[in-house]
């Protein structure tokens, strides 16, 4: 029996729905056509009751009913799809959160001769890639799954490790990390992301925290273990090292991520560019663009940053973790709170505390040991919650069978963005003779745009008042 037989013949009956929709809508319950209409309008769903006293899963919520389609909301199957993801990005996200302690090292060691923004390509380069990819990879995983996406992107991952260990020259680099790395982080993150949305509907925004919080473990646990083991057994077997431990965890991620809903109708393995004449979808794509464009750049600069400013490498090589701690509790929470009060209004609030970080914190207290702590904090809080939420942002502008599509096709224009913001923050700090305030107004500035953009694309679809629920 399929999957998707076993989700139908389950026992619990589904909660009530109703379907809120702008007075331009007619469409009636259970009549939405999704393969006509790839854009719907916002869905209200209401939970008027409690599952069945023989439910077998104590876990799973309220099953959820959309259009013809149900959520479990949880379950065994649901939430081990969630580890298996979380476990998929400890391994990717992990080493994308960890570039910082990648660059510092190898641009004071390997590549001492060239210049900081010349070794920003290579991590610039990985992350455009790690969302370019996406372009075809959505389409491909609303087509066949995630099963043939997750085994070569493992491979990709382990092998470009491993190849790490033993590079000397520019070129191995950015080949090694930047390229091999990047298709196969690609290959893991959307269908990681993807396939937690075939499970979860009321719930998405608590789901998908839980599972983009492996991607912030793995920022803290990297680092460290990276710096421990840089003075006990070198470069080239710290990095062998990690390479086993992301082999470990992405068995897990092969056996566990799966699909459940079946592909669309006329489903193409093809991109499709005219999702972009849903308004609200490319204003969504903008923000977000600049809400990338300024993430990476603390991410990638934060460690040299301490450096220039006097703190010793033991400290410069700890903010980053402890930046990281911060995005882990940055993914529940609000994932949590996204649930309750919509996930544009949790974003929101989260680019508002970006900009106070920016702005109020590390400009002027940066240069201490409390401002820095307090702003890695901070910063890696509400970019934790922009990193879980944002796919939750995106699933409320189309049907689940489509979000592989749209997913990827947003982050395929972002990957421009993780392209050129390492680089041009590394011209940014050399254009103020090695100081990093020009640095620091960049983010801020890119932050405050992206709150304008990503308002926006909310009002579009429920209007200007700040606190609607959407």
């Amino acid at each position: 029996m399929g999957e998707r037989e076993e989700a139908q013949n389950a026992t619990p009956q589904p909660v009530s729905v109703t379907e809120s929709q702008p007075e331009h809508s007619s469409h009636e319950k259970g009549e939405v056509d999704f393969s006509s209409n790839p854009n719907p309008q916002p869905f209200v769903v209401q939970d008027d009751g409690t599952p069945p006293e023989d439910r077998s899963d104590a876990d799973s919520g309220p099953e959820t009913l959309l259009g013809d389609e149900t959520y479990p909301e949880g379950g065994l199957q649901a939430w081990l799809v969630v580890f298996g993801a979380w476990c998929a990005l400890l391994a990717a996200l992990g080493l994308m959160n960890s570039i910082a302690t990648f660059q510092t090292y190898i641009a004071t060691n390997q590549l001492s001769a060239y210049e900081e923004g010349t070794v920003g390509w290579i991590f610039s380069l990985y992350s455009a890639l790690a969302f370019f990819c996406g372009i075809y990879i959505g389409p491909l995983f609303d087509r066949f799954g995630p099963k043939w996406l997750i085994l070569p992107g493992s491979v990709c991952v382990v092998a470009a490790v491993m190849i790490l260990s033993v590079c000397t020259e520019y070129w191995h680099f950015l080949l090694t990390f930047g390229f091999l790395n990047g298709v196969g982080t690609s290959l893991l993150f959307t269908p990681s992301i993807a396939a937690v949305g075939h499970f979860f509907r009321n719930r998405r925004g608590l789901a998908s925290g839980f599972a983009s919080t492996g991607g912030g473990l793995g920022g803290i646990i990297f680092p460290l273990m990276l710096t421990s083991l840089f003075e006990r057994v070198g470069w080239a077997w710290a990095v062998r090292i990690l390479g086993f431990l992301c082999m470990f965890l992405l068995i897990f991620a092969n056996l566990l991520i799966r699909k459940r809903l079946p592909a669309a109708k006329n489903a193409s393995p093809h991109p499709d560019f005219r999702i972009f004449r849903d308004r609200a979808f490319t204003l969504l794509t903008v923000g977000v663009f600049l809400l990338e464009f300024g993430l990476f750049i603390p991410l990638a600069y934060i460690s040299s940053y301490a450096l220039s400013r006097g703190f010793d490498a033991t400290f410069a090589f700890q903010i980053l973790p402890i930046l990281n701690a911060g995005s882990v509790f940055g993914r529940v929470f609000p994932g949590w709170l996204a649930d309750k009060i919509g996930p544009y209004n949790s974003n929101l609030m989260s680019l508002c505390i970006t900009i106070f970080g920016c702005y109020v914190v590390w400009l002027p207290f940066g240069g201490t040991t409390p401002g820095l702590v307090i702003f890695a904090v901070l910063f890696g809080f509400a970019t934790g919650n922009n990193i879980s939420i944002t796919p939750v942002c995106i699933s409320r502008l189309c049907h689940t069978q489509h979000y592989g599509r749209y997913y990827a096709t947003c982050y395929t224009i972002v990957s421009i963005a993780c392209l050129i913001g390492i680089p041009i923050g590394g011209s940014i700090v050399q254009a103020t003779d090695g100081d990093y305030w020009g640095l620091i107004v960049f983010v801020g500035l890119t932050q405050a745009l992206a709150f304008g953009f990503i308002y926006a694309a909310k009002a579009v679809k429920v209007g200007w008042k700040p606190w609607t629920k959407f």
